[in-house]
């Protein structure tokens, strides 16, 4: 039922230009891809705000391009993943652009001992980022999207345009990595 009504709305959107249908497929959508995104970027809630802002803008202009053969959900997130490497490999020619930065923050976050980072009162939330720092960008889409969001393996596929296969592989090293990182750091799965 619900594709039916995401379909619905897209047709409106794509033949009448019917922008409530596009703000109501907005409202129904935009946590979920602000919270990919927010894991995407590590917690940076200002750029995970500006690229799902993209996101949806690129999914307006382009809404003609939805054929209808996955969900607009896969759709958009695939939008939304696309958005992000985009701004990635554009900040990255620059020398200041803030990613250097972070990887250098999350670096020295993750050399500290799990006594500093709790005592500073920062929460789950920033130790799932700082679990999340430590994983490539595409092993980081692939567990973001299965563990966070509960994506099966070939929604994850065709949400980041990659083979089933390749999509396990990360899942299997990414979970393998956070699996290390947080019993080194004192979370023993038990509590």
């Amino acid at each position: 039922m619900e594709s039916i009504s995401d379909i619905s709305l897209v047709a409106q959107v794509a033949v009448f230009h019917n922008r409530r249908a596009f703000d109501q497929l907005v409202r129904k959508y935009q946590s979920p891809v602000r919270r990919f995104l927010l894991n995407l970027t590590l917690g940076n809630e200002a750029l995970s705000d500006d690229l799902a802002q993209d996101t949806f803008l690129k999914a307006y202009e382009r809404i003609t391009q939805f054929k209808g053969i996955a969900s607009f959900q896969t759709w958009l997130f695939r939008i939304a993943y696309n958005v992000f490497y985009d701004n990635k490999r554009k900040t990255q020619t620059h020398p200041h652009s803030g990613w250097d930065d972070l990887g250098r923050s999350q670096e020295a976050e993750l050399s500290a001992p799990p006594s500093a980072r709790e005592g500073s009162g920062v929460g789950l939330s920033l130790d799932i980022h700082t679990a999340l720092a430590i994983l490539k960008e595409d092993e980081r889409a692939c567990v973001t999207l299965q563990l966070i969001e509960g994506y099966s393996i070939d929604e994850i596929a065709n949400m980041l345009g990659m083979p089933a296969n390749t999509v396990k592989s990360h899942l299997r090293r990414g979970k393998e990595k956070l699996t290390t990182y947080l019993k080194a750091n004192g979370y023993d799965g038990n509590r």
